[in-house]
């Protein structure tokens, strides 16, 4: 537990007057507990057995002053520890994500979705508990327990020693429980992802389970995980509670020795009345401390697990690392010796292209040729495994990637549409102008149907542009790649869902481009007959390079892709 905190000490460095305005609470709170139990001793002494009449006046004033000393200390606590929690949380999210983004897009592809929204979320819940009220509580319980400690001990040291001789007997078990606890918290995390990937599946693949009458397996398979998760959780309640009746079980044990030996001092005049309640009292209230501090100590291990699992992401490097060189224009790639594999497998194998602005290829061939692997590599989402990349006659590696990605547009298959208006999807990461928007608009053959619209580029767009058809998702992609001016445009097979005739207008759009260089993967040969060159793939090679003419006359390969249309 102390090496988990440990790790997060760091962070309340910033907090240092909060921190100190939470202890100051903390001790409040601490103080006038302690004061608490030890006006009992007075009280009964000065104003029951003495009948001190100006006692009567003033100790009910002193407890009044204790308890009101106690609230605001409690306030000071609650909320400046509450504030440091919440905040340390919010900067451990934005790490996490920011951890995240950095990483490959192999990460992403080999990772679950859920499996990461459950850890941003859930994990870290998890652990604000933990640095922020738990932590907090284990503080004032540990101050609260010394300075009752101080009034047992003051009282009558010796009844002091015989109750904490019972203490270790408190300690063994408490530790054994932590353990078990912090298995089931990890059991527990683990089921929570499952719950959120299946979920994830659930709301994105509606269509397909709705189409295939797939409801009920959706839900008893969702049923397996619920009812699995139940079950750690009921585990998780019953072995806390275990926790409670074990503790008071032993404090039980010590009120009894110390009535015994307590008592029998009161009887023989070895201590006053007063001063043996004063003792008990102090003695049953530091029990309420040791019992939070070890529920506490327990609830911690669901943090730790949870800290744990988000160190097992933080461990993660990227392995494609940033260069620090910029570039202002990208006139010239060169492809040499290049080779890509995933995993154990070829993507591509010694690749050999070099090619300058401006100019429009076209890359086809059967699916899994290499196409998509070839422009993903100029975009940097992975690095060579073998060669390298020029660009300018120099090592793409040595370009800071989020200047390199600025001079790319990449417009993929699969088309994400963001919840929110047109102009912010045309424009993502980016100022709005809407001049520059609405020629984007137009060039997309889009400018139209974004007219007709009540709010015009102002319109919200659903979630993955529900409210847009095929077509125009895709057309809402490439005026957000033309916004952008770039020197390199990549389309990832972004015209299949369009129909002929849209698909020959954006063609035409794209082929006026006379100041790019554009790198189009087509589905259709159609898509790319008027481009300058293509490029035909076959088992991640490129096995022939030329026009659409020349290549019917002398490539094997082309032949049977256009055959099959």
């Amino acid at each position: 537990m102390f090496k988990f905190l440990k790790e997060y000490f760091p962070y309340y460095k910033h907090y240092k007057t909060k921190f100190l305005l939470a202890f100051i609470g903390m001790l409040l709170v601490s103080i006038s507990t302690a004061a608490t139990a030890y006006l009992v001793k007075p009280v009964l002494d000065k104003i029951f057995i003495q009948k001190n009449e100006t006692m009567l006046y003033i100790l009910p004033l002193v407890i009044i002053l204790a308890y009101f000393f106690k609230g605001i200390g409690a306030v000071l606590q609650q909320y400046y520890i509450s504030y440091i929690g919440e905040d340390i949380v919010r900067q451990i999210r934005d790490k996490f994500l920011l951890h995240i983004l950095n990483l490959d897009l192999d990460f992403f592809k080999k990772t679950h979705s859920g499996e990461l929204v459950s850890r941003i979320i859930n994990d870290i819940n998890r652990i604000q508990s933990a640095i922020a009220s738990q932590f907090a509580t284990l503080i004032r319980d540990i101050l609260m327990a010394v300075f009752l400690l101080v009034v047992v001990i003051y009282q009558n040291p010796k009844l002091a020693f015989f109750a904490m001789v019972i203490l270790p007997f408190i300690i063994y078990p408490v530790n054994i429980i932590s353990k078990k606890l912090k298995t089931l918290s990890k059991q527990a995390q683990i089921q929570t992802v499952k719950l959120n990937k299946h979920l994830s599946e659930i709301f994105k693949n509606i269509e397909t389970i709705k189409a295939y009458n797939a409801k009920e397996i959706e839900i008893n398979n969702f049923k397996k995980h619920n009812l699995k998760y139940l079950k750690i959780n009921l585990k998780t309640v019953r072995t806390q509670a275990l926790l409670i009746p074990l503790l008071e079980t032993l404090s039980a044990i010590i009120a009894a020795v110390v009535i015994v030996i307590g008592g029998k001092e009161v009887i023989d005049g070895e201590m006053s009345v007063g001063a043996f309640f004063s003792f008990m009292t102090a003695l049953f209230m530091l029990t309420d401390p040791i019992r939070r501090i070890s529920s506490t100590y327990s609830k911690m291990q669901d943090a730790i697990a949870a800290n744990e699992r988000l160190k097992e992401i933080f461990g993660i490097e990227a392995n494609v690392k940033n260069g620090n060189k910029h570039i202002n224009e990208i006139k010239e790639i060169e492809f040499k010796n290049v080779s890509l594999k995933y995993g154990e497998n070829y993507a591509l194998k010694n690749i050999n292209f070099k090619t300058t602005k401006p100019k429009i290829i076209g890359l086809v061939g059967d699916s899994g040729g290499g196409k998509s692997s070839f422009v993903s590599l100029i975009e940097r989402f992975y690095d060579v495994s073998e060669g390298s990349i020029l660009i300018n006659n120099k090592n793409i590696k040595e370009y800071n990637i989020k200047n390199l990605r600025e001079k790319i547009a990449y417009i993929p298959q699969n088309i994400h549409i963001f919840n929110d208006t047109i102009a912010a999807n045309i424009a993502y990461g980016k100022e709005i102008n809407e001049k520059n928007i609405k020629k984007a608009l137009k060039e997309a053959n889009l400018f139209n149907f974004v007219k007709s619209q009540e709010n015009g580029i102002y319109t919200i767009l659903q979630e993955n542009g529900s409210n847009l058809s095929g077509g125009q998702k895709q057309r809402i992609a490439i005026a957000r790649a033309l916004y952008n001016n770039p020197d390199i445009l990549i389309l990832d097979e972004a015209t299949s869902a369009l129909d002929n005739k849209s698909e020959a207008i954006i063609m035409q759009t794209i082929n006026n481009l006379t100041n790019k260089l554009v790198f189009i993967v087509a589905h259709r040969l159609t898509t790319i007959e008027n481009t300058n060159e293509i490029l035909v793939f076959k088992n991640g090679k490129i096995v022939c390079i030329g026009k659409k003419q020349q290549l019917l006359q002398t490539c094997d390969e082309f032949k049977k892709l256009y055959n099959k249309e």
